[in-house]
Parts: C-alpha cells; structure tokens; sequence
C-alpha cells in the first residue's frame, strides 16, 4: 500500500487492461495513476502528512537534568550490506547515531543503549546492534557504558526487549532516540510496555510548518517523504488496532 508500490501496481493493471475489453477503464486508470504519481512526487502532500508527525513532539529540554539513561532505536544501519561489506554501511537515519555519540558525552554517568536485530522477515545472523556498536564506539562512547539488545525486530520489540535488558528503576530518565516522524508511534509503544521514556527527536525531513506548500522538482525526494509518512500512519493505525499503543497519535504526556 505504500505510494510507489502501489501505483506501480496500477500502471500494470492500467496495461493489462488497456489490452482487454475494459481499454476505456485501463486508460482512466492510467491517467488517474499518472495524476497521483505527480502528486506524491512533486506536490506537498508527503509534508502535510509529515508535519503532524514530526511536530508532534518538542525537543527535548536539557534544564530538566541529566538522564539515567540513553536508549537509541536502530534503523540506521543496513544489516544485509553491512554484512556483504563486513563494514557498516549507514544509508538513512544517521542522526540517531550522531545524536546518541553527542548525548553520551555530554552526560558521561547515563546508560547507553542501542536496540536493533534484523528486520527481515527471513532471520538471518546480521545484527544491526554488531554494525551500529562500532559506529558509536569509534564516536566516543566508551564499550563497557554501551549495552546492546539484539534480537528486536520491530519497535514493539525494541520497547519490550530493552525494558527486560535494563529494568529501569522508578523514577529513573530515559531519553529515547528515534527519528522525528517515528516518534509518536514508538512514545507509545513505549508507554504501553510500561517503560517511561522521554522523546528525543531526531533526523527530520522538513523544515517545518514554511514546507507544507513548498513543491518541489526533485521526484524522488518527493515520493520519499510520501513513502516514509505513508508507512508510518499505516504503522499507526495498525498499532493502534493491534492495542501496541493507547492512541492513535501519541504526544506528550500531560503534567
């Protein structure tokens, strides 16, 4: 169901049709499909539907004091190149990293942990925690501070599987790591596994509130950003049906 897949599938099925009786029905339908392409490519509509994502959660405010604790989500690093390089190879979402390495100096006594296995739905031996622990240990987080939780395939988990590795105390801080548009969906994740974290938005991709009626004359970039924030309010409300989550959009919590 995400924009490009599917719209490929219907200019297949526009052709298909194009060559049957119904060639009136595949040619509107591939006008139709060529009119969305357009839309998801160059119009705004990927940061409308960005926007209530990443501006959902403020950042985070250091006056509060140092936390106890740092979890950051994996996503970052691609485990079946990694593997085939014997190298990490880090080809979105590196800002999780960068802002993980700049937290842990910055609050040398917090815990540091980086939570991700493989996502792929055959299991394999390539572990996104093995790729990502050298990345942050080579930017300055020392290997014994850093605890790595392997075996998560999804965000659900990643909050249940790290909540069992480091049972956090009451009254304990722990920030979360994640991508902007992410946040929402792992908040409440992380809510539901009873695991009281504090949102640490990074890697955004849009200005802000000045972009929801910026086009643009790049396609790919286009339908990058529709693709990412179809997948996450499909994750959403799959979530939310599922009961992983409390709320269809999670925000933050109320003092």
């Amino acid at each position: 169901m995400l924009p490009v897949n599917l719209l490929v599938e219907l200019g297949i099925i526009s052709v298909l049709l194009m060559a049957t009786r119904f060639a009136g029905l595949g040619r509107k339908l591939a006008a139709t499909t060529l009119v969305l392409l357009a839309l998801a490519a160059f119009s705004p509509l990927g940061e409308l539907l960005l926007y209530p994502l990443e501006s959902r959660f403020p950042p985070w405010d250091p006056s509060r004091g140092a936390p106890d604790g740092i979890v950051v989500l994996g996503g970052s690093v691609d485990t079946d190149l990694s593997a085939a390089h014997n190298t990490p190879v880090v080809p979105h979402a590196a800002d999780r990293l960068f802002a993980t390495a700049e937290l842990a100096r910055k609050y040398p006594n917090a815990r540091v942990v980086f939570t991700g296995g493989s996502a792929n739905l055959v299991s394999d031996n390539a572990k996104e925690a093995d790729y990502s622990a050298p990345i942050l240990e080579n930017s300055g987080v020392r290997k014994d501070r850093l605890i790595l939780e392997r075996e998560s395939r999804n965000t659900y988990e990643n909050a249940m599987f790290t909540k069992q590795l480091v049972s956090p105390k009451p009254g304990e801080r722990w920030l979360l790591v994640t991508s902007a548009f992410h946040m929402p969906r792992s908040m409440g994740i992380f809510r539901k596994a009873g695991f009281d974290v504090e949102a640490y938005p990074v890697d955004w991709r849009m200005g802000g509130r000045a972009d929801l009626f910026t086009f643009t004359n790049m396609s790919l970039d286009g339908l990058g950003r529709t693709d990412v924030a179809v997948r996450e309010w499909i994750g959403l409300v799959a979530y939310r049906l599922a009961g992983r989550t409390s709320d269809l959009l999670p925000g933050p919590a109320k003092d």
